[in-house]
């Protein structure tokens, strides 16, 4: 009965499920097609993308139009969609060109440089105007500024601070000149409060072009995000600066001017050509940046960049002011409306 009652058991669970012995043979046949569907499945899968792949290229082929949407790559060849919302883009620097704030920075730098009891061979860290008339057109940023003072101007030498402490290391001498440039910063706020305004002409043509709702308005800056935002609630007020279409600091971007990605990366977030930009700037600097970019440039040079050959490097326009010349966005957009992007702005107002 035992016996019985085992086998009994045993052919309950076989009407369940097959043995381990049996499996290959009564199911070889069904695997086996299993396996021809799968074969045939992959390769269908592999022709589709091949031939998806093969319509993409020719998509982008030489003979389609320059410009297309995504992908964007930066600082390489940047491609902008032809249906951006906006027909043209002004875009401004901050310092010297909405505001003439270089003066402003300098003494700030100075302030900086006394209260860490900065020195050289027992002499205190000090800038002149004249000295930092060619910083400014030769470095772009407050800490490449310090950083190119003390390894080039000075011959490698670097300040010994108050606390008799002189950096001998990369992180050492970063540390230094990163607060140095946060000292300064603050000190810098502070002065543009009680003495900052806008330069002549600047807030009226802002104006005109936020109010053409076809033409983009931005500022980029190589200055701090602290800096930038004290000057523009300054001098803009917050409602105008929040009706800015793009503002790029130089917190925001990897390369400070010379190098165009600051302007590059403006176009790119306003989905525009850059040869549909006009760049405002004050400094031979910010005209490589802007012209390295493909875009046009106006300077409005101040009392520390009028001397410089600003055609030599490119210029469309210089003016000492746009208030002075009564510049109006059919002085800057007026020509290449009528004749294309490549046409003479400021046509009788230039110098």
């Amino acid at each position: 009965p035992d016996g019985q009652k085992r086998r009994w058991k045993q052919i309950s669970c076989d009407k369940d499920r097959v043995s381990s012995r049996e499996a290959p043979v009564f199911f070889s046949p069904i695997a086996a097609i299993m396996n021809h569907l799968f074969v045939v499945i992959v390769v269908l899968l592999a022709s589709f993308e091949y031939s998806n792949g093969f319509v993409q290229q020719l998509q982008l082929s030489p003979l389609q139009p320059s410009f297309v949407s995504s992908p964007v790559k930066r600082n390489a060849n940047v491609f902008f969609s032809s249906r951006s919302e906006y027909d043209y883009a002004l875009i401004f620097d901050c310092d010297g060109v909405i505001i003439e704030t270089e003066e402003l920075h300098r003494l700030a730098y100075n302030s900086a440089f006394q209260e860490a009891g900065l020195a050289i061979d027992s002499k205190p860290v000090e800038w002149s105007v004249e000295y930092y008339d060619i910083l400014q057109n030769t470095v772009g940023g407050g800490k490449p500024k310090m950083n190119y003072h003390f390894t080039t101007t000075t011959g490698g030498m670097w300040p010994t601070t108050s606390a008799g402490f002189v950096p001998s290391t990369e992180e050492e001498r970063k540390e230094l000149i990163d607060s140095l440039q946060e000292n300064k910063t603050n000190i810098y706020k502070r002065m543009v409060s009680e003495m900052a305004k806008p330069r002549p002409g600047v807030i009226e043509l802002m104006d005109e072009a936020l109010q053409d709702p076809k033409i983009a308005v931005g500022v980029c800056s190589a200055s701090t995000k602290a800096a930038v935002t004290k000057v523009l609630d300054v001098t803009l007020g917050q409602d105008r600066r929040n009706k800015l279409n793009v503002c790029i600091l130089g917190d925001d971007v990897a390369k400070l001017k010379p190098d165009p990605l600051i302007y590059l990366t403006a176009a790119e977030r306003l989905n525009i050509d850059p040869k549909r930009c006009v760049v405002v700037e004050d400094s031979i600097v910010g005209l490589k940046a802007a012209k390295g970019a493909g875009m046009k440039c106006l300077i409005t040079y101040t009392s520390s960049t009028e001397r410089e050959d600003f055609y030599a490097f490119g210029a469309d326009a210089k003016v000492p002011d746009l208030g002075s010349r009564y510049v109006t966005l059919k002085d800057i957009f007026g020509p290449m409306k009528e004749n294309g992007e490549d046409s003479e702005i400021l046509v009788g107002k230039k110098d």
